[in-house]
C-alpha cells in the first residue's frame, strides 16, 4: 500500500513539472471564452500566455498579474511571431463577428495568417471551439465561417482539437444575453419559425472543462468533437425555461413571415446587442444545432453534461455586482468637483458610476461614509429618500426607517436606513443592498482608490438588476432623481472629506 501511494505521488509530481514546463497560448484572451478559460488553466497548474491586440484590455481581470501578456494581432501576422515563441499548446477563440460585415473574409484570412505562423512555430497542437451544424445543410454564413476556420486550421497540418457548440448558456455570452434581454423586456414575443428550431444548448462549465481538460486527453487530438448539454430544445424553450427560472410570464406568438434582417433590428431596439452582431446570430437559428455522435461522452466520461434549467440557474445567480465579469476602469477628470460619469448594461445587470477625486486619504473619505445613515442622512435630498421609503412602505415594505443598527462602525450584516451592509473593506470600500420593495435587486457601492499622496478617487456605483419590463421601466423613471441625488451625495462627501484633511494636516505630530 505505501508503495502504491508513493508511486501516485511521484505520478502526481511528475505531471506537476510537465505542467509547469509546458507553455500555453490563449488568443482571444479578453473575449468571453478566453477570460473565462484562463483563470481554469492557471488554477489546474498551466503556464499561460495571453494574446491579445492591446495589453490594457486585460487590466481589470484579478489573473492579469498571473500570466505572461503579449501583444499581437491575427490581421498582422508579422506580430504572431513573438506571440508563439517557445509555445507548446494554443487556443485559438478568435471570431470577427462584432467587426460586422464581411466577418467571413476576416475570419478566414486571420486562421490563415495564425496557422501559418503556428506551423512556422512548430507548435504542437491547436485547440478551437467552433460551431455546430450539419455541413451538407445551408449553413449560415456565421456557422459556416466558424467551420471554414476550423478546416484552415487543421489543414496546417499541426494537430487540432476542433470541438463544435451550439448556445452556451452562462453570464456573458452572447447567445444566452440574447435570450436573457428578449424574455425579461418582451412579455409577448412575436417570432417566427426559427423558435421552434432543435438546439442543444451547453453550460459554460461544460465547455471550460472540455477546453482545459483535452490537454491531459490526448486521443482529442486531430478530431471534431462535438459538445452539449443533456437536453435538445427549441430556442422558443430556452425562452420559456429562462421565464420560469426568472419567475416571469411569458407567451410566444409565431409568425409565418419576419425576415432575419427585421428581427436583428427588433433585437437592437429592444436589448443592447447591437444590429451588427444580431444578424448573423440570427440567421444561425434556422440551422439544427445539436450533437449527432457521442464522442465527448466516451473521450471525457468525468464530464456529465449539465441540463439547460440547472444552466441558467447558474447563470441567474451571478447577478451581483460580485459575479458578473469585471467592467473597464473608469476614467477620472483632476479636479474636486468635476465628475466622471459611466453608464452600461452588462449580462442583466443596470450599472451608473459617478466618480471624482478628492484631495484627501482614503481614510479621510472612509470617515465620512462611515457616518452616513440614522440621524446624520445621506446628504443628499434627505426629502427624496424619504419619499422613496413612504411609497415602499405603501407597498408593504419596511420603507425608510432613519435606524443604524451599529451607531459606532460600518460592519457586514448591519441595517442602516433602507440598506444592508453586504461588504466592508476598510478604507476601500462600502457595499449596501436596497432593502426597498423594487421589481429586481438594488446595490449602492463606494469605492475609494488612492492615486497620489493625499488624493483619493471616490466612486459611487449604483447596480440593479432589473425584473421583467417593469424593473426596466422603473430604472429609466428614477434615472434622472438618481443623477441629481448621486451628484449632490458626492459633492457633500467631497467637501467633508476635504475637512477631515485640513483638519488632519492641522494637527502636529507628537
Amino acid at each position: 500500500m505505501k508503495i502504491l501511494v508513493e508511486k501516485m505521488t511521484n505520478q502526481r509530481d511528475i505531471m506537476a513539472i510537465k505542467k509547469t514546463q509546458v507553455k500555453i497560448l490563449v488568443t482571444g484572451a479578453n473575449g468571453y471564452i478566453g477570460s473565462h478559460l484562463i483563470p481554469k488553466l492557471l488554477s489546474r497548474g498551466y503556464k499561460v500566455r495571453a494574446m491579445v491586440r492591446h495589453h490594457q484590455d486585460l487590466d481589470i481581470y484579478a489573473w492579469s498579474g498571473d500570466v505572461e501578456m503579449v501583444q499581437a494581432d491575427v490581421l498582422k501576422p508579422e506580430t504572431l511571431a513573438k506571440a508563439l515563441e517557445g509555445v507548446s499548446f494554443v487556443y485559438y477563440l478568435i471570431h470577427s463577428m462584432a467587426a460586422g460585415e464581411n466577418f467571413e473574409q476576416r475570419d478566414i484570412q486571420a486562421a490563415t495568417n495564425f496557422a501559418n505562423a503556428a506551423k512556422a512555430a512548430s507548435v504542437e497542437r491547436i485547440i478551437y471551439l467552433g460551431g455546430l451544424g450539419k455541413q451538407d445543410s445551408l449553413l449560415s454564413d456565421h456557422l459556416r465561417s466558424r467551420q471554414e476556420v476550423g478546416g484552415i486550421l487543421a489543414g496546417s497540418g499541426i494537430p487540432l482539437t476542433e470541438f463544435r457548440a451550439g448556445v452556451i448558456v452562462g453570464a456573458g455570452s452572447l447567445s444566452f444575453e440574447m435570450i436573457r434581454y428578449l424574455t425579461d423586456r418582451v412579455p409577448l414575443m412575436i417570432c417566427p419559425k426559427w423558435v421552434f428550431t432543435k438546439i442543444q444548448p451547453i453550460s459554460i462549465k461544460d465547455v471550460l472543462g472540455y477546453l482545459a481538460m483535452c490537454l491531459e486527453t490526448k486521443e482529442s487530438a486531430g478530431r471534431v468533437i462535438e459538445i452539449g448539454g443533456s437536453d435538445i430544445l427549441t430556442y422558443g424553450d430556452l425562452m420559456l425555461i429562462y421565464a420560469q427560472q426568472r419567475g416571469l410570464r411569458r407567451f410566444i406568438l409565431r409568425v409565418p413571415v419576419l425576415t432575419p434582417k427585421l428581427s436583428s433590428y427588433w433585437v437592437h431596439l429592444v436589448t443592447p446587442i447591437p444590429s451588427s452582431m444580431a444578424i448573423p446570430l440570427i440567421k444561425g437559428l434556422k440551422n439544427e444545432v445539436i450533437v449527432e455522435n457521442n464522442d465527448a461522452l466516451q473521450l471525457f466520461p468525468n464530464i456529465i453534461p449539465e441540463d439547460y434549467k440547472t444552466s441558467v440557474r447558474k447563470a441567474l445567480e451571478q447577478l451581483h455586482p460580485y459575479r458578473i465579469s469585471p467592467i473597464k476602469k473608469i476614467q477620472v477628470q483632476s479636479g474636486s468637483l468635476r465628475f466622471s460619469k459611466f453608464y452600461t448594461q452588462k449580462e442583466g445587470m443596470i450599472i451608473e458610476s459617478k466618480s471624482a477625486q478628492i484631495a484627501g486619504t482614503p481614510g479621510d473619505v472612509y470617515q465620512v461614509l462611515e457616518r452616513m445613515g440614522g440621524e446624520n442622512g445621506w446628504w443628499g435630498l434627505e426629502c427624496v429618500w424619504r419619499f422613496r421609503g413612504l411609497i415602499d412602505r405603501w407597498f408593504g415594505g419596511e420603507g425608510y426607517a432613519c435606524f443604524r443598527s451599529n451607531d459606532q462602525k460600518v460592519c457586514v450584516g448591519d441595517q442602516i436606513d433602507f440598506l444592508d451592509v453586504e461588504n466592508v473593506i476598510e478604507p476601500k470600500e462600502l457595499l449596501f443592498k436596497v432593502r426597498f420593495k423594487l421589481p429586481g435587486k438594488g446595490w449602492m457601492q463606494f469605492k475609494l482608490d488612492p492615486k497620489e499622496p493625499q488624493r483619493t478617487t471616490l466612486i459611487l456605483t449604483a447596480f440593479f438588476a432589473p425584473k421583467g419590463l417593469g424593473g426596466i421601466f422603473y430604472w429609466y423613471a428614477l434615472l434622472p432623481v438618481h443623477r441629481i441625488i448621486f451628484t449632490i451625495m458626492l459633492k457633500k462627501i467631497i467637501s467633508k472629506a476635504n475637512q477631515n484633511a485640513d483638519r488632519d494636516a492641522s494637527v502636529e505630530p507628537v
